[in-house]
């Protein structure tokens, strides 16, 4: 059993012993979470472990032990390499914002070798891997999501798109299943114009060049996974960052959306709602993520996520340290003081540097 459990948390001057926490799949933004989890405001001591499967990426630099993790492997040699870092480090808490479905169903073997996995229920995670069936739950119970369409092959998606369009609306596609951003287009069969070539690049591609890669899969027998189709929503996305309970519980959700280089903390409690509903329907636990856009000025279902997002650190400047919050709320039942949230303002997202010490990349490969 964790040495940290309980009220047995370490907080300022209670004792010298490092929180070991490990954050798994690390990218860029993760150097963000190690500093707010560094300058946690109960002052307690962490030690930070990093993973990513490129022995060069810049967040292993930023922790205290940086190593490398598999790539491309199946779901149970993934979590027996999970465990044996546990078991190696003496990991504290894991925090995956990947594979997910390799750990989740593994809690128990986690907590035997005194770790608390932050992570919900295998069941949501299933749920919330694809986006046909999230938007099937989400519409259930009363959450606006756009028409959507799943296909595989070219022939369903050139079906998809003429139906689709045929109020002028403009399409895009993207993989159906836990693939972040990666996949993304907008379907754009218009010839190229001067305008687009002297404008910043969009994910563009044309419908005829889509389904030729599909068929061409198909005809190589690589496999296909499923795609959605689905017309493209209207600015502003907002990204949900919630907080809850084990059992869905929410405890905090804090909306931002872009604009430009400025997020917008938005004192709005329409996305709270959505965002409240959903966490509550699957049930999710600790750090989740629901994103939206807008359709004829309504807020619609984009995505739900049973993992922190990547611009968690953003949400700094509401005044409440989330990763914290979750850290403490695993450990003890209690995330802390999460009212008096500063919601309605305006911060830049600006470059930062973290200084690399030598041979940090040679200690992470």
């Amino acid at each position: 059993m964790s040495r940290f459990l309980g009220s047995a948390i370490v907080l300022r001057g209670a004792c010298a012993i490092a929180l070991r926490i490990w954050l798994s799949s690390a990218g860029a933004a993760t150097t963000q979470v190690i500093r707010m989890l560094r300058e946690n405001p109960d002052g307690a001591p962490v030690r930070i472990y990093g993973t990513n499967v490129d022995p060069s990426a810049p967040a292993l630099a930023a922790c205290d032990v940086g190593e490398v993790e598999p790539h491309r492997v199946g779901n149970d040699v993934y979590a027996d390499f999970a465990l044996d870092f546990c078991r190696r480090h003496g990991v504290d808490v894991l925090i995956p914002p990947r594979r997910l479905d390799a750990l989740a169903g593994r809690a128990e073997a986690f907590a035997a070798l005194g770790t608390r996995l932050m992570c919900s229920s295998p069941g949501a995670i299933g749920a919330l891997t694809s986006k046909g069936r999230t938007y099937e739950a989400a519409r259930a119970i009363g959450v606006p999501v756009p028409e959507w369409r799943v296909v595989s092959d070219a022939d369903g998606l050139r079906a998809a798109v003429e139906d689709l369009s045929r109020a002028g609306e403009t399409v895009c596609i993207k993989p159906a299943g836990e693939y972040s951003a990666f996949g993304f287009r907008i379907l754009d069969d218009s010839p190229l114009s001067m305008r687009d070539l002297l404008q910043p690049a969009r994910p563009l591609v044309s419908v005829n060049a889509v389904a030729d890669a599909l068929k061409r899969a198909a005809d190589g027998q690589e496999k296909v996974p499923q795609f959605i189709v689905m017309p493209y929503l209207d600015d502003p996305e907002v990204s949900v960052d919630c907080l809850s309970a084990p059992g869905g519980r929410l405890l905090a959700a804090i909306p931002r959306a872009k604009e430009g280089r400025y997020r917008l903390l938005l004192d709005n409690p329409a996305y709270a709602e959505i965002a409240e509903r959903l966490v509550g329907h699957f049930r999710l636990a600790y750090l989740s993520n629901v994103q939206l856009r807008h359709r004829h000025g309504r807020p619609v279902l984009l995505e739900a996520n049973p993992r922190p997002s990547a611009g968690i650190f953003q949400t700094a400047f509401s005044g409440v340290n989330l990763p914290w919050a979750a850290v403490r709320l695993l450990l003890a039942g209690d995330p802390g003081p999460l009212t008096g949230l500063r919601l309605g303002g305006r911060v830049a997202v600006t470059e930062t540097v973290t200084e690399v010490t030598p041979g940090a990349f040679a200690d992470a490969a």
